[in-house]
Formats: C-alpha cells, structure tokens, sequence
C-alpha cells in the first residue's frame, strides 16, 4: 500500500511538471521557475548521491522541492543552507548552526557564519550538488555569495552542480556603482553593480565565464531554465526570501534602502513594513511619521532601536513611482543625510561594503546630487551590460 502511495504521488509531481508547460500556451501564463519542471532534471539526479543548497523558497508549487524529490526516490545525503537557514527564520547576520531535519532526518549544513564554503569532507559522498534558491538580484544580497563558493568548491572536488533557475524580481533594471576590488566581502564578491539585471542561473554563468572563482577554476555548470519568462516580466515572489523582505514593494525598496543599514537610520526592522520604513529617534521635529521598533520573533529579535519612537518616512507614501521607477533612489538616502544633526555619525563603516565603493560616501557628503551621481556610475555601467549580454539566457 505504501509502495503504491509513493508510485502515485511520484506521478502527480510529473504530470504536474508537464501541466506547467502546457500551460505556457496561454497568453496569460506566468513564468515558471525551473523547479516547478521536475521532467527536465530528474534525469541529472536519479541515481546519484545529491546534495541540495534549499531554503524555504525551494518549493515545487506549494510543497518544498525537498520532500517532492524524496517522494520521487532520490537520494538526498545533505541539505546544505544560506543565510537565514534552512525555514528562513534566522535574523540578517545570525549565526545558522548545522543540525539534523527534524522531518526528514537529512543532515543540514549550515553555509552561514564560520562555515561559508562546503569543504572536502562535505562533498566526499556527493555526485552532484542541487541548487534551488530564490534571489532578488541585489548584489549585496549574501546568497550570491553562497551560490559562488558553493561553484567554487563544487570545482575544486570534480563535483557537478545543477542550478534550477528561478525569476528575479527586480530583472527589469541595471543600476548602482559597480564594486571595486578592495570593497569585496560577503555582502558582494565580484565587480558587479548594485542591480545587475540576471537570474541566479545566468549570474552562475558569469561567475565562471568571468573566472571569479579561486585561482580561476571552473565549475562543472548545468542549467534548467525557467518557462515563460524573459527579463521585463513581472514576477511576485510566492514565499519571502528572508524574514524582512515581506511582500513586492519591500523586495522593490530593497535595492534603495538596504543601503540605510550602513548608517545609523533605521529601515523598519522590528515593524511589520521593513524597507518600507525609515527613520531616527532624533527626527521628532522634522517629520511626522513615527514607528516603534520591537522584538519581533522569525523577522527580528533584536531591532536597531528597539522600543524607540523613531521619526522619518512611509516610503509608499511617496507614490507608485518609487516602485515602478527603474533605478535606485537616493533622494531619500540625501536627504537624511542633510536632516541628520551630527553628519560626521550618520555613516558606519558597512556603507561602503554595501555601495562597493568609497566613491558614493564621499559623494553625498560633497554634497552631490541625485542626477550628478548617477551620471558617475554610466561608464561602469555600459562596461558591464556588454559582459552581462554573454550570459543571458532569456530575452
């Protein structure tokens, strides 16, 4: 009976994969992430010792791509996990220990912390590594940094890696300084601007066509595109992709206002509308707007100013266009800067991994404007779309 369950189940996953593709028929048709399409990769994992890098956006339709492929019989050794965990409960920067799934009993390795890149021990059992994880495309969004070691080590032990494609929300646009060598670290590794304008799997492309990884070795890459899709569709993610990116709007701002987090303004963590939200305790006089931060468990434990009135923005207040418009805002960004009593405080040394440059800093407090900076990224920006354009694999 249990044998016949498991046939049956493995069936309605297939024919659900091949119903999507039936579906692209359909004008309305939305895009498909590659994961949803289990017809066109079980033949690369049946078989073989696999290792997935999951976290809660893994799904196939509304189930995790986790059990699905269990039920399909593969052989799952280690769940590897990004920033925030396996669920996606953790906090920004919180340490994600390895542990056992308490439902499946797989081992999950946490790639967060200490431990950011899979060793030779970890891979010593592994034919192939699956990776399925739903990106924002903002350099500084640390699971870019996860998917390059994760080539990297795949390249250094004769380990192939699959890459199931999944739409990226803020694909439409290309924007922000590009980073400079010396301002590499885990919040952007490689010479990209703020918003590059790629999905994860024509990012992989670009890591190892451009030689990125160590000592300029190349990862066995196996891609599975997503259906319907091409750069200028819209696309809403079906999960969170960390604790704090709640819903479009918050994954649109993201871009923007992440940059607030190397300073000492607030972007709404511990409110239910963070990167909508932006503030200071001491912008009591200056605006109307107010929030509390508090301690709020799976989003943030420990908020910067926690149960401090701060004063500042609602950023959808201030229309459609900050979401619509294809660029990053720094009017916002200017002018706390120019609110902010004591300037010489306003940046923390973050700011500068988070820009990718010193350039953008020192701007701002030149006193630059908007359209004066923007102008300063254009060269940079041109050099990039002509890398870009080698790795796209949509139109």
């Amino acid at each position: 009976m249990q044998k016949r369950t498991h046939i049956v189940l493995s069936l309605c996953i297939l024919i659900l994969s091949f119903s999507q593709v039936f579906a692209q028929g359909r004008k309305e048709a939305a895009p498909i992430p590659a994961a949803n399409l289990t017809h066109k990769y079980l033949r690369f994992i049946k078989h073989k010792r696999v290792a997935l890098v999951v976290n809660q956006t893994s799904s196939i339709q509304q189930k995790h791509i986790v059990d699905s492929l269990l039920i399909l019989g593969i052989d799952i050794k280690k769940i590897f996990c990004p920033e925030h965990g396996f669920r996606g409960n953790a906090d920004a920067g919180e340490n994600v220990s390895s542990s056992i799934d308490s439902i499946t009993n797989i081992p999950l390795i946490s790639l967060y912390g200490k431990h950011k890149k899979p060793d030779t021990a970890d891979l010593k059992d592994i034919d192939i590594v699956l990776f399925d994880v739903q990106d924002v495309g903002v350099r500084f969004y640390t699971y870019l940094s996860t998917l390059h070691y994760v080539m990297e080590a795949c390249a250094e032990n004769d380990v192939q890696l699959l890459v199931l494609d999944r739409p990226n929300p803020n694909a439409d646009y290309i924007d922000g300084p590009v980073l400079k060598p010396e301002f590499s670290s885990f919040v952007g590794l490689h010479p990209v601007p703020i918003v590059y304008g790629m999905t994860i799997a024509e990012y992989a492309k670009m890591i190892n066509g451009e030689h990125w990884l160590a000592n300029g070795v190349r990862c066995k890459l196996q891609i599975v595109k997503n259906a319907a899709y091409n750069h200028q569709r819209n696309y809403t993610v079906p999960i969170n992709p960390s604790p704090n990116l709640q819903d479009q709007e918050a994954i649109r701002l993201y871009p923007s206002i992440c940059l607030f987090e190397g300073t000492v303004i607030s972007v709404g963590r511990g409110t239910y509308a963070p990167f909508k939200t932006i503030g200071h305790p001491s912008f009591k006089d200056k605006y109307e707007y107010s929030f509390q931060p508090i301690s709020i468990n799976g989003m943030s434990k420990e908020p910067p100013y926690k149960n401090e009135v701060c004063y500042g923005i609602f950023l959808p207040n201030l229309g459609d266009s900050i979401f619509t418009d294809k660029k990053i805002h720094l009017k916002p960004l200017i002018e706390f800067y120019n609110t902010f009593e004591d300037q010489s405080k306003f940046f923390n040394s973050f700011f500068d991994k988070l820009a990718g440059t010193d350039e953008l800093r020192k701007q701002i407090i030149a006193g630059m404007s908007e359209d004066a900076i923007r102008a300063s990224w254009a060269m940079e920006l041109e050099q990039f779309k002509s890398i870009r354009k080698k790795y796209l694999l949509y139109p």
